[in-house]
Protein backbone atom coordinates (compact mmCIF):
# COMPACT_ATOMS: atom_id res chain seq x y z
CA UNK A 1 0.00 0.00 0.00
CA UNK A 2 1.50 3.34 -1.07
CA UNK A 3 1.45 6.53 0.98
CA UNK A 4 -1.47 8.08 -0.93
CA UNK A 5 -3.67 5.04 -0.31
CA UNK A 6 -2.71 5.03 3.35
CA UNK A 7 -3.61 8.71 3.72
CA UNK A 8 -6.97 8.20 2.00
CA UNK A 9 -7.71 5.21 4.22
CA UNK A 10 -6.96 7.23 7.36
CA UNK A 11 -9.16 10.10 6.15
CA UNK A 12 -12.07 7.74 5.43
CA UNK A 13 -11.63 6.00 8.78
CA UNK A 14 -11.74 9.34 10.55
CA UNK A 15 -14.82 10.36 8.59
CA UNK A 16 -16.78 7.23 9.47
CA UNK A 17 -15.67 7.39 13.09
CA UNK A 18 -16.97 10.94 13.24
CA UNK A 19 -20.19 10.10 11.39
CA UNK A 20 -21.19 7.42 13.90
CA UNK A 21 -22.62 8.67 17.16
CA UNK A 22 -22.75 6.44 20.26
CA UNK A 23 -26.24 5.70 21.54
CA UNK A 24 -27.21 3.90 24.73
CA UNK A 25 -30.64 2.42 25.37
CA UNK A 26 -31.25 5.11 27.98
CA UNK A 27 -30.41 7.82 25.44
CA UNK A 28 -32.73 6.23 22.87
CA UNK A 29 -35.60 6.15 25.37
CA UNK A 30 -34.98 9.77 26.37
CA UNK A 31 -35.00 10.91 22.75
CA UNK A 32 -38.16 8.94 21.97
CA UNK A 33 -40.03 10.24 25.02
CA UNK A 34 -38.94 13.80 24.36
CA UNK A 35 -39.54 14.04 20.63
CA UNK A 36 -42.05 11.34 19.68
CA UNK A 37 -44.96 13.04 17.91
CA UNK A 38 -47.61 10.84 19.50
CA UNK A 39 -46.45 11.75 23.00
CA UNK A 40 -46.35 15.46 22.15
CA UNK A 41 -49.94 15.31 20.88
CA UNK A 42 -51.30 13.37 23.85
CA UNK A 43 -49.54 15.67 26.33
CA UNK A 44 -51.16 18.69 24.69
CA UNK A 45 -54.53 16.94 24.96
CA UNK A 46 -53.81 16.39 28.65
CA UNK A 47 -53.25 20.13 29.07
CA UNK A 48 -56.69 20.76 27.58
CA UNK A 49 -58.29 18.33 30.04
CA UNK A 50 -56.49 20.03 32.93
CA UNK A 51 -57.72 23.45 31.82
CA UNK A 52 -61.32 22.22 31.51
CA UNK A 53 -61.26 20.85 35.05
CA UNK A 54 -62.18 24.18 36.62
CA UNK A 55 -65.01 25.31 38.89
CA UNK A 56 -65.73 28.20 36.57
CA UNK A 57 -66.31 25.77 33.74
CA UNK A 58 -69.12 23.96 35.60
CA UNK A 59 -71.11 27.03 36.69
CA UNK A 60 -70.09 27.46 40.31
CA UNK A 61 -69.37 31.17 39.96
CA UNK A 62 -71.69 33.97 38.81
CA UNK A 63 -71.49 35.66 35.43
CA UNK A 64 -70.99 39.44 35.53
CA UNK A 65 -71.60 41.59 32.48
CA UNK A 66 -70.79 45.29 31.97
CA UNK A 67 -72.35 47.52 29.30
CA UNK A 68 -71.83 51.03 28.01
CA UNK A 69 -74.01 52.85 25.51
CA UNK A 70 -74.02 56.12 23.61
CA UNK A 71 -77.12 56.91 21.50
CA UNK A 72 -77.16 60.11 19.42
CA UNK A 73 -79.92 61.67 17.30
CA UNK A 74 -80.84 65.03 15.72
CA UNK A 75 -84.51 66.02 15.38
CA UNK A 76 -85.80 68.56 12.84
CA UNK A 77 -89.38 69.84 13.33
CA UNK A 78 -91.53 72.98 12.91
CA UNK A 79 -91.28 74.20 16.50
CA UNK A 80 -87.73 73.72 17.75
CA UNK A 81 -84.92 71.57 16.36
CA UNK A 82 -82.84 69.73 18.93
CA UNK A 83 -80.04 67.14 19.34
CA UNK A 84 -80.40 64.23 21.76
CA UNK A 85 -77.51 62.35 23.40
CA UNK A 86 -78.22 59.41 25.70
CA UNK A 87 -75.36 57.87 27.71
CA UNK A 88 -75.94 54.61 29.59
CA UNK A 89 -73.92 52.25 31.75
CA UNK A 90 -74.94 49.04 33.45
CA UNK A 91 -73.77 45.93 35.29
CA UNK A 92 -75.65 42.66 35.66
CA UNK A 93 -75.01 39.51 37.68
CA UNK A 94 -76.48 36.11 36.83
CA UNK A 95 -75.92 33.27 39.31
CA UNK A 96 -77.50 29.85 39.53
CA UNK A 97 -77.55 29.20 43.26
CA UNK A 98 -78.86 25.64 43.02
CA UNK A 99 -79.41 23.31 40.09
CA UNK A 100 -79.79 19.85 41.57
CA UNK A 101 -76.11 19.39 42.53
CA UNK A 102 -75.10 19.44 38.87
CA UNK A 103 -72.18 21.79 39.60
CA UNK A 104 -70.55 19.27 41.91
CA UNK A 105 -71.44 16.38 39.59
CA UNK A 106 -69.95 18.10 36.54
CA UNK A 107 -66.79 18.98 38.51
CA UNK A 108 -66.35 15.32 39.39
CA UNK A 109 -66.83 14.46 35.74
CA UNK A 110 -64.09 16.85 34.63
CA UNK A 111 -61.79 15.47 37.33
CA UNK A 112 -62.31 11.95 35.98
CA UNK A 113 -61.75 13.16 32.42
CA UNK A 114 -58.50 14.78 33.49
CA UNK A 115 -57.41 11.55 35.13
CA UNK A 116 -58.42 9.64 32.00
CA UNK A 117 -56.29 11.98 29.91
CA UNK A 118 -53.32 11.37 32.21
CA UNK A 119 -53.81 7.62 31.86
CA UNK A 120 -53.91 7.97 28.08
CA UNK A 121 -50.63 9.85 28.26
CA UNK A 122 -49.18 7.05 30.37
CA UNK A 123 -50.41 4.47 27.84
CA UNK A 124 -48.70 6.38 25.04
CA UNK A 125 -45.51 6.63 27.10
CA UNK A 126 -45.59 2.89 27.84
CA UNK A 127 -46.13 2.06 24.19
CA UNK A 128 -43.31 4.36 23.13
CA UNK A 129 -40.92 2.84 25.69
CA UNK A 130 -41.78 -0.68 24.55
CA UNK A 131 -41.43 0.22 20.87
CA UNK A 132 -38.12 2.02 21.45
CA UNK A 133 -36.69 -0.91 23.43
CA UNK A 134 -37.65 -3.42 20.75
CA UNK A 135 -36.40 -1.12 17.97
CA UNK A 136 -33.07 -0.65 19.79
CA UNK A 137 -32.55 -4.37 20.28
CA UNK A 138 -33.71 -5.08 16.75
CA UNK A 139 -30.81 -2.97 15.49
CA UNK A 140 -28.46 -5.00 17.68
CA UNK A 141 -30.09 -8.21 16.44
CA UNK A 142 -29.63 -7.30 12.79
CA UNK A 143 -26.06 -6.21 13.46
CA UNK A 144 -25.20 -9.53 15.12
CA UNK A 145 -26.82 -11.40 12.24
CA UNK A 146 -24.70 -9.34 9.87
CA UNK A 147 -21.57 -10.46 11.77
CA UNK A 148 -22.65 -14.09 11.37
CA UNK A 149 -23.13 -13.65 7.65
CA UNK A 150 -19.76 -11.91 7.45
CA UNK A 151 -18.13 -14.86 9.21
CA UNK A 152 -19.72 -17.40 6.88
CA UNK A 153 -18.97 -15.26 3.83
CA UNK A 154 -15.31 -15.05 4.88
CA UNK A 155 -15.11 -18.83 5.21
CA UNK A 156 -16.71 -19.27 1.79
CA UNK A 157 -14.36 -16.70 0.30
CA UNK A 158 -11.34 -18.48 1.75
CA UNK A 159 -12.63 -21.76 0.41
CA UNK A 160 -13.16 -20.21 -3.03
CA UNK A 161 -9.63 -18.77 -3.07
CA UNK A 162 -8.17 -22.10 -1.98
CA UNK A 163 -10.11 -23.95 -4.68
CA UNK A 164 -8.69 -21.66 -7.36
CA UNK A 165 -5.20 -22.18 -5.99
CA UNK A 166 -5.65 -25.95 -5.94
CA UNK A 167 -6.97 -25.86 -9.48
CA UNK A 168 -3.80 -24.06 -10.52
CA UNK A 169 -1.81 -26.93 -8.98
CA UNK A 170 -4.03 -29.50 -10.65
CA UNK A 171 -5.61 -30.95 -7.51
CA UNK A 172 -9.04 -29.34 -8.18
CA UNK A 173 -11.17 -29.37 -11.31
CA UNK A 174 -13.47 -26.62 -12.63
CA UNK A 175 -16.49 -28.26 -11.01
CA UNK A 176 -14.97 -27.88 -7.55
CA UNK A 177 -14.12 -24.24 -8.21
CA UNK A 178 -17.64 -23.47 -9.45
CA UNK A 179 -19.16 -25.12 -6.41
CA UNK A 180 -16.99 -23.03 -4.09
CA UNK A 181 -17.81 -19.91 -6.10
CA UNK A 182 -21.55 -20.55 -5.92
CA UNK A 183 -21.32 -21.00 -2.16
CA UNK A 184 -19.39 -17.75 -1.82
CA UNK A 185 -21.83 -15.80 -4.01
CA UNK A 186 -24.80 -17.21 -2.07
CA UNK A 187 -23.26 -16.14 1.23
CA UNK A 188 -22.34 -12.77 -0.27
CA UNK A 189 -26.00 -12.27 -1.27
CA UNK A 190 -27.13 -13.20 2.23
CA UNK A 191 -24.67 -10.70 3.68
CA UNK A 192 -25.91 -7.89 1.42
CA UNK A 193 -29.57 -8.60 2.23
CA UNK A 194 -28.77 -8.66 5.93
CA UNK A 195 -26.95 -5.35 5.55
CA UNK A 196 -30.21 -3.87 4.21
CA UNK A 197 -32.10 -5.31 7.20
CA UNK A 198 -29.62 -3.67 9.55
CA UNK A 199 -29.95 -0.28 7.86
CA UNK A 200 -33.75 -0.52 7.89
CA UNK A 201 -33.76 -1.38 11.61
CA UNK A 202 -31.54 1.62 12.31
CA UNK A 203 -33.84 3.79 10.21
CA UNK A 204 -36.88 2.59 12.20
CA UNK A 205 -35.10 3.51 15.43
CA UNK A 206 -34.42 6.99 14.07
CA UNK A 207 -38.10 7.31 13.22
CA UNK A 208 -39.18 6.37 16.76
CA UNK A 209 -36.83 8.99 18.15
CA UNK A 210 -38.31 11.52 15.67
CA UNK A 211 -34.90 12.22 14.15
CA UNK A 212 -35.56 14.41 11.13
CA UNK A 213 -32.07 13.79 9.77
CA UNK A 214 -31.07 10.14 9.58
CA UNK A 215 -28.15 9.59 11.95
CA UNK A 216 -25.78 6.64 11.80
CA UNK A 217 -25.81 5.69 15.45
CA UNK A 218 -23.44 3.21 17.03
CA UNK A 219 -25.42 1.32 19.67
CA UNK A 220 -23.31 0.77 22.78
CA UNK A 221 -25.49 -1.59 24.86
CA UNK A 222 -24.70 -5.29 24.55
CA UNK A 223 -27.11 -7.64 22.86
CA UNK A 224 -28.09 -9.94 25.68
CA UNK A 225 -31.16 -11.00 27.59
CA UNK A 226 -31.19 -11.16 31.38
CA UNK A 227 -33.76 -13.77 32.43
CA UNK A 228 -35.82 -12.91 35.51
CA UNK A 229 -37.75 -15.38 37.63
CA UNK A 230 -41.31 -14.05 37.79
CA UNK A 231 -44.19 -15.41 39.86
CA UNK A 232 -47.53 -15.38 38.08
CA UNK A 233 -49.43 -14.34 41.22
CA UNK A 234 -47.15 -11.31 41.67
CA UNK A 235 -47.58 -10.34 38.02
CA UNK A 236 -51.37 -10.57 38.34
CA UNK A 237 -51.35 -8.36 41.43
CA UNK A 238 -49.20 -5.77 39.67
CA UNK A 239 -51.47 -5.87 36.63
CA UNK A 240 -54.62 -5.21 38.68
CA UNK A 241 -52.91 -2.31 40.42
CA UNK A 242 -50.98 -0.72 37.56
CA UNK A 243 -52.30 -1.77 34.15
CA UNK A 244 -53.29 1.47 32.44
CA UNK A 245 -55.99 -0.02 30.22
CA UNK A 246 -57.67 -1.55 33.25
CA UNK A 247 -57.34 1.73 35.16
CA UNK A 248 -59.01 3.50 32.23
CA UNK A 249 -61.88 1.03 32.46
CA UNK A 250 -62.32 1.90 36.13
CA UNK A 251 -62.35 5.62 35.27
CA UNK A 252 -64.94 5.03 32.54
CA UNK A 253 -67.07 3.21 35.08
CA UNK A 254 -66.91 6.18 37.45
CA UNK A 255 -67.94 8.40 34.54
CA UNK A 256 -70.96 6.18 34.00
CA UNK A 257 -71.84 6.50 37.69
CA UNK A 258 -71.46 10.25 37.30
CA UNK A 259 -73.87 10.16 34.34
CA UNK A 260 -76.48 8.45 36.53
CA UNK A 261 -76.12 11.18 39.16
CA UNK A 262 -76.37 13.87 36.46
CA UNK A 263 -79.59 12.33 35.12
CA UNK A 264 -81.07 12.22 38.62
CA UNK A 265 -80.17 15.86 39.23
CA UNK A 266 -82.75 16.87 36.62
CA UNK A 267 -85.51 15.97 39.13
CA UNK A 268 -84.43 18.84 41.40
CA UNK A 269 -85.58 22.45 41.03
CA UNK A 270 -83.26 25.27 40.04
CA UNK A 271 -82.83 28.48 41.96
CA UNK A 272 -81.40 31.52 40.14
CA UNK A 273 -80.55 35.09 41.03
CA UNK A 274 -80.50 37.95 38.57
CA UNK A 275 -79.37 41.38 39.74
CA UNK A 276 -77.83 44.52 38.42
CA UNK A 277 -77.92 48.25 38.02
CA UNK A 278 -78.22 50.65 35.12
CA UNK A 279 -77.63 54.40 34.92
CA UNK A 280 -78.51 56.82 32.14
CA UNK A 281 -77.71 60.44 31.40
CA UNK A 282 -79.91 62.10 28.81
CA UNK A 283 -78.90 65.40 27.10
CA UNK A 284 -81.18 67.54 24.92
CA UNK A 285 -79.70 70.52 23.11
CA UNK A 286 -82.53 72.76 21.66
CA UNK A 287 -81.77 75.29 18.99
CA UNK A 288 -83.81 78.00 20.77
CA UNK A 289 -83.95 76.96 24.43
CA UNK A 290 -80.42 75.65 24.89
CA UNK A 291 -79.17 72.54 26.69
CA UNK A 292 -80.92 70.40 29.32
CA UNK A 293 -79.88 67.20 31.18
CA UNK A 294 -81.83 64.43 32.91
CA UNK A 295 -80.32 61.53 34.88
CA UNK A 296 -81.77 58.25 36.14
CA UNK A 297 -80.59 55.06 37.88
CA UNK A 298 -82.18 51.64 38.26
CA UNK A 299 -81.29 48.83 40.68
CA UNK A 300 -82.85 45.38 40.59
CA UNK A 301 -82.47 41.92 42.17
CA UNK A 302 -84.68 38.99 41.18
CA UNK A 303 -84.87 35.41 42.44
CA UNK A 304 -86.36 32.61 40.34
CA UNK A 305 -87.32 29.14 41.51
CA UNK A 306 -88.25 26.80 38.68
CA UNK A 307 -89.17 23.15 38.53
CA UNK A 308 -89.88 20.95 35.54
CA UNK A 309 -93.09 19.27 36.59
CA UNK A 310 -93.46 17.01 33.56
CA UNK A 311 -91.37 16.45 30.43
CA UNK A 312 -93.02 13.46 28.81
CA UNK A 313 -91.06 10.95 30.90
CA UNK A 314 -87.74 12.04 29.40
CA UNK A 315 -86.04 12.48 32.78
CA UNK A 316 -87.08 9.04 33.98
CA UNK A 317 -85.95 7.40 30.76
CA UNK A 318 -82.62 9.24 30.95
CA UNK A 319 -82.01 7.84 34.45
CA UNK A 320 -82.95 4.31 33.38
CA UNK A 321 -80.68 4.48 30.33
CA UNK A 322 -77.79 5.78 32.44
CA UNK A 323 -78.29 2.95 34.95
CA UNK A 324 -78.30 0.34 32.17
CA UNK A 325 -75.08 1.81 30.76
CA UNK A 326 -73.59 1.66 34.25
CA UNK A 327 -74.47 -2.04 34.42
CA UNK A 328 -72.93 -2.61 31.01
CA UNK A 329 -69.77 -0.88 32.22
CA UNK A 330 -69.56 -3.25 35.20
CA UNK A 331 -69.81 -6.24 32.86
CA UNK A 332 -67.14 -4.74 30.60
CA UNK A 333 -64.79 -4.38 33.57
CA UNK A 334 -65.24 -8.07 34.38
CA UNK A 335 -64.62 -8.89 30.73
CA UNK A 336 -61.44 -6.78 30.55
CA UNK A 337 -60.12 -8.27 33.79
CA UNK A 338 -60.73 -11.79 32.47
CA UNK A 339 -59.10 -10.98 29.12
CA UNK A 340 -56.07 -9.42 30.77
CA UNK A 341 -55.64 -12.35 33.15
CA UNK A 342 -55.91 -14.76 30.25
CA UNK A 343 -53.43 -12.76 28.15
CA UNK A 344 -51.04 -12.45 31.09
CA UNK A 345 -51.12 -16.20 31.72
CA UNK A 346 -50.44 -16.91 28.05
CA UNK A 347 -47.65 -14.36 27.95
CA UNK A 348 -46.13 -15.74 31.14
CA UNK A 349 -46.10 -19.28 29.74
CA UNK A 350 -44.61 -17.96 26.52
CA UNK A 351 -41.91 -16.20 28.52
CA UNK A 352 -41.00 -19.41 30.38
CA UNK A 353 -40.76 -21.32 27.09
CA UNK A 354 -38.62 -18.64 25.48
CA UNK A 355 -36.32 -18.58 28.50
CA UNK A 356 -35.80 -22.32 28.14
CA UNK A 357 -35.39 -22.01 24.38
CA UNK A 358 -32.63 -19.44 24.93
CA UNK A 359 -30.70 -21.93 27.10
CA UNK A 360 -31.10 -24.57 24.42
CA UNK A 361 -30.02 -22.10 21.73
CA UNK A 362 -26.77 -21.37 23.58
CA UNK A 363 -26.00 -25.09 23.91
CA UNK A 364 -26.90 -25.71 20.29
CA UNK A 365 -24.68 -22.86 19.12
CA UNK A 366 -21.69 -24.12 21.08
CA UNK A 367 -22.09 -27.55 19.52
CA UNK A 368 -22.56 -26.07 16.04
CA UNK A 369 -19.49 -23.85 16.42
CA UNK A 370 -17.34 -26.81 17.50
CA UNK A 371 -18.71 -28.91 14.67
CA UNK A 372 -17.90 -26.10 12.26
CA UNK A 373 -14.29 -25.91 13.41
CA UNK A 374 -13.80 -29.67 13.25
CA UNK A 375 -15.48 -29.87 9.83
CA UNK A 376 -13.22 -27.16 8.47
CA UNK A 377 -10.16 -29.12 9.56
CA UNK A 378 -11.57 -32.35 8.13
CA UNK A 379 -12.48 -30.65 4.86
CA UNK A 380 -9.00 -29.18 4.48
CA UNK A 381 -7.50 -32.60 5.20
CA UNK A 382 -9.83 -34.27 2.68
CA UNK A 383 -11.74 -36.33 5.24
CA UNK A 384 -15.10 -34.93 4.09
CA UNK A 385 -16.21 -33.60 0.73
CA UNK A 386 -17.34 -30.10 -0.17
CA UNK A 387 -21.03 -31.05 -0.06
CA UNK A 388 -20.83 -32.17 3.54
CA UNK A 389 -18.83 -29.11 4.49
CA UNK A 390 -21.36 -26.81 2.83
CA UNK A 391 -24.25 -28.50 4.67
CA UNK A 392 -22.45 -27.90 7.96
CA UNK A 393 -21.92 -24.23 7.03
CA UNK A 394 -25.62 -23.78 6.31
CA UNK A 395 -26.53 -25.54 9.55
CA UNK A 396 -24.19 -23.30 11.51
CA UNK A 397 -25.56 -20.02 10.12
CA UNK A 398 -29.12 -21.24 10.76
CA UNK A 399 -28.37 -22.17 14.38
CA UNK A 400 -26.45 -18.93 14.95
CA UNK A 401 -29.35 -16.86 13.65
CA UNK A 402 -31.84 -18.79 15.80
CA UNK A 403 -29.72 -18.14 18.88
CA UNK A 404 -29.83 -14.39 18.19
CA UNK A 405 -33.56 -14.53 17.59
CA UNK A 406 -33.99 -16.42 20.89
CA UNK A 407 -32.28 -13.52 22.70
CA UNK A 408 -34.53 -10.98 21.00
CA UNK A 409 -37.67 -13.05 21.61
CA UNK A 410 -36.95 -13.25 25.34
CA UNK A 411 -36.42 -9.47 25.47
CA UNK A 412 -39.71 -9.06 23.59
CA UNK A 413 -41.61 -11.27 26.06
CA UNK A 414 -40.03 -9.61 29.09
CA UNK A 415 -40.89 -6.15 27.77
CA UNK A 416 -44.46 -7.25 27.06
CA UNK A 417 -44.80 -8.53 30.64
CA UNK A 418 -43.57 -5.21 32.02
CA UNK A 419 -46.02 -3.38 29.76
CA UNK A 420 -49.00 -5.52 30.76
CA UNK A 421 -48.26 -5.27 34.47
CA UNK A 422 -47.90 -1.49 34.17
CA UNK A 423 -44.34 -1.45 35.54
CA UNK A 424 -42.41 -0.65 32.36
CA UNK A 425 -42.24 3.07 33.20
CA UNK A 426 -40.81 2.40 36.65
CA UNK A 427 -38.38 -0.15 35.21
CA UNK A 428 -36.90 2.33 32.74
CA UNK A 429 -37.56 5.54 34.65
Amino acid sequence: MNKIQLILLLILAGFFAKAQQPLTLTDALSKALESNYGIIIVKESQKIAEMRNNWGNVGRYPYINLSLGDDNSYNINNSDNFANNRFSAGASLNWTLFDGFSVRINKQRFEELEQLSKQNTAIMVEGTIQAAILAYYDVLLQKEKLKNWEEIMKLSEDRYIQSEQRKAFGTYVTYDVLQAKNAYLTDRSGYLLQEVNYKNALRDLNYLMAEKNEINYSLTDSFKAVPVDYALADLQAQMVENNKSLQNQYINQRLLENAVAAAKSNFYPTFDFRGGLTGTANRNNFADRGESWSNSANFYGNFTLSYNLYSGGNRKRAVEIAQIEETIGTVEIDQVELELNNSLSNLYEFYLVRKELLDLAYENLEAARLNMQLSKERFESGAINSFNYRDIQISYITIAQRQLEAIYNLIDSQTALLRMTGTIIQEYE
